[in-house]
């Protein structure tokens, strides 16, 4: 793979079914090649947290042309992935979605199959202290590689309306000196803040290229980071251990995050869903 021009889009969602996709439950696994697990680090996590997250996984449906994912509403706190069938190299993706708040979301690439959470994640945190358009390294290391945090402005009967800059006095996830300098890009949040449509439909694209992939993101046509993944410093991210691990090419997924004992309901709220439509790919070669 070269990150050269390519092949036109092709559509990775009909619309109306789910074929070429499949869920699979939301469990944590090693937080790095070789690494302890994140029950290990995190004893806050139940010990019956994988047996429940198996039973009660995030659902996944098709409304009114796009793909939804919800937690169960019976049992909620659990979520889960909804896994394209193929594996995908080199790319340029593109789509819509549209997170409800608070819905803690994201885009997962280069995913393993199967339970594995292991990925690059380019994230949806459609909520207070997250990121839009940032990045997560799920099971490679867990760094947090992002420009701007976000929370919610609210109308005069406090009721959330609009994305703001996150105040760093009440942040939860504050965005430091180092996550923005794992970036090569960063882009400007007025800008993003600017062209942000609440409630309404937003569009996403992520280019992906190389073994140790260069990933970017644009919202709305606005750049929102880049990352260079093949060096960045952190110190629980081995570039080789990563690519053994992943390979140059892997799954593409959507998520819904569990409520976790850090953030609860604030992470995922009663009845929140997230939605994807127009989902669309071009291979590069």
């Amino acid at each position: 793979m070269t990150g050269g021009e390519a092949a036109e889009f092709v559509s990775l969602f009909d619309g109306v079914t789910l074929d070429g996709w499949h869920p699979v439950p939301r469990v944590y696994g090693r937080v790095r090649p070789g690494g302890p697990t994140v029950a290990e680090l995190f004893p806050d996590l139940p010990a019956d947290y994988d047996a429940n997250a198996h039973a009660y996984p995030a659902r996944w449906s098709v409304v009114d042309g796009a793909i939804e994912g919800r937690q169960d509403p019976d049992r909620p706190g659990y979520g889960g992935y909804l896994v394209s069938d193929r594996t995908f190299g080199d790319f340029e993706l593109q789509l819509e979605m549209k997170p409800d708040w608070p819905a803690d979301t994201g885009v997962m690439l280069r995913r393993r199959p199967g339970d594995d959470w292991a990925g690059f994640q380019v994230l949806v945190d459609h909520r207070k202290s997250g990121s839009v358009g940032g990045f997560f390294g799920n099971g490679i290391g867990g760094f947090h590689a992002v420009p701007f945090v976000l929370d919610a402005g609210v109308d005069d009967d406090g009721r959330p309306d609009s994305l703001i800059e996150e105040d760093p006095s009440t942040s939860v996830e504050p965005v430091t000196a180092d996550k923005v300098q794992l970036l090569s890009r960063a882009g400007d949040p007025r800008a993003f803040l600017k062209s942000w449509r609440w409630a309404g439909w937003n569009h996403l694209r992520v280019r992906c290229v190389g073994p140790l992939p260069v990933i970017t993101t644009w919202v709305n046509g606005e750049l929102v980071a880049e990352l260079d993944t093949a060096t960045i410093s952190h110190p629980h991210f081995d570039p080789r251990q990563v690519l053994d691990l992943l390979g140059p090419a892997g799954h593409i997924a959507f998520e819904v995050h569990d409520n976790d004992p850090l953030m609860g309901s604030d992470r995922w709220g009663p009845g929140a869903r997230c939605r994807w439509r127009n989902i669309m790919i071009r291979e590069l070669t």
